[in-house]
């Protein structure tokens, strides 16, 4: 074989190798060698390495929640007057016969008491729902999550409220409620940690 053939056959050539984007890998790697008993104990570490880096790059979009809080175990029931007639300004007396009948909050917000929970929001990425920063958000973990709910999720040990639905294989994903494009979809996908932890029922804010 000629000197000029082994050239061309030689070296490096233009597009081998992985192309970019096309490893799942976090970042580059290197070869070492372990006892062989100690492969479960690095298996475990890197898996545990692993969950952190993802969710570190989820952080962005998981707009995590924050505060549990459970209803008080001695409500009281609270009765106050539903008004009928829609007034844009002021306030109509009770006196023109407006009252339509009486509301208790604590009923009108919480379905079991036993199963409910309060979230404080956290972030934009609901905003377009009604869940703005600061609002409580009612939780009920005895509910079955349905595609189209809002849901309190896990995902790889962060809490957060997004909409569940479903990726064409039928796994979930989770859907913001922000037009911004500052909060992408998070795509659940093996070895990712998810969890639903109960439906959104509800939410209320203060104003002062």
């Amino acid at each position: 074989m000629s000197n000029e053939s082994q050239k061309s056959r030689g070296g490096k050539r233009p597009g081998a190798g992985r192309k970019p984007g096309s490893t799942t890998r976090l970042e580059e790697t290197i070869v070492i060698r372990i006892p062989a008993s100690q492969k479960p104990v690095v298996s475990n570490l890197m898996e545990a390495y692993a969950a952190k880096q993802r969710l570190r790059q989820l952080k962005a979009n998981l707009d995590a929640v924050e505060v549990f809080d459970h209803p008080a175990e001695d409500l009281q029931a609270i009765s106050l007057p539903l008004f009928q007639s829609k007034v844009p300004a002021g306030f109509p007396s009770p006196a023109d016969d407006h009252v339509d009948k009486r509301l208790d909050p604590n009923e009108y917000l919480i379905d079991q008491a036993d199963t409910t929970f309060f979230v404080t929001i956290q972030g934009e990425s609901m905003i377009e729902v009604g869940l703005m920063p600061g609002d409580k958000a009612v939780i009920d973990k005895g509910k079955v999550a349905v595609v189209g709910d809002i849901v309190l999720a896990m995902v790889d040990g962060g809490f957060t409220i997004k909409t569940l639905a479903a990726q064409k294989d039928g796994s979930p994903k989770l859907l913001p409620a922000n037009a911004s494009g500052k909060y992408a979809p998070i795509i659940i996908q093996e070895p990712m940690q998810f969890q639903i932890w109960g439906v959104v029922i509800g939410s209320f804010r203060r104003f002062r």
